[in-house]
């Protein structure tokens, strides 16, 4: 990391997953590896099976919306303006509340991108449901509930 990274609103770059998109705004190269940061964009019910990060902690900043945080056998209410940090190793997953919403999600050390990368280039094939198991171990990152069908 050498140079300052600044993206006007909307920038970044942008990642098609189908059913919601992601943008790249800090990377590991950009921030020596201390963090990478994604902005989501997700459908009312959009929501990811239960996971687990085994190499990073994860953080939620919710930006517009609500969001349905579950934290281990824990559920929260996230409204716009809330804040959630998950340690590496803890299940969680999330749900969105009845209309659009956007966050942000950091990964500490970075991590993720190039799981995102992955998955949509499962989803262009049309294979990402069964190609979703393995493009998760490859990013230390275990599948620990079912897929909803609104994931992929």
């Amino acid at each position: 990391m050498s140079e300052a990274i600044f993206h006007e609103p909307g920038g970044g770059r942008p990642i098609d997953l189908g059913s919601f998109a992601m943008t790249v705004k800090a990377t590991g190269e950009d921030t020596g590896n201390l963090f990478s940061l994604l902005e989501a964009e997700e459908p009312p019910g959009f929501g990811p099976p239960l996971h687990i990060h085994h190499d990073a902690a994860e953080a939620f900043y919710v930006l517009e919306g609500e969001y349905l945080m579950f934290l281990e056998e824990r559920q929260v209410s996230c409204p716009a303006g809330s804040f959630v940090f998950i340690p590496a190793g803890m299940r969680h997953g999330f749900r969105v509340g009845d209309r659009p919403s956007r966050k942000l999600n950091f990964f500490f050390p970075a991590a993720m991108i190039g799981y995102f990368d992955e998955l949509s280039a499962a989803v262009r094939r049309g294979d990402a449901e069964d190609a979703l198991a393995a493009i998760a171990t490859g990013h230390q990152m275990e599948i620990a509930g079912p897929i909803p069908e609104s994931y992929v």
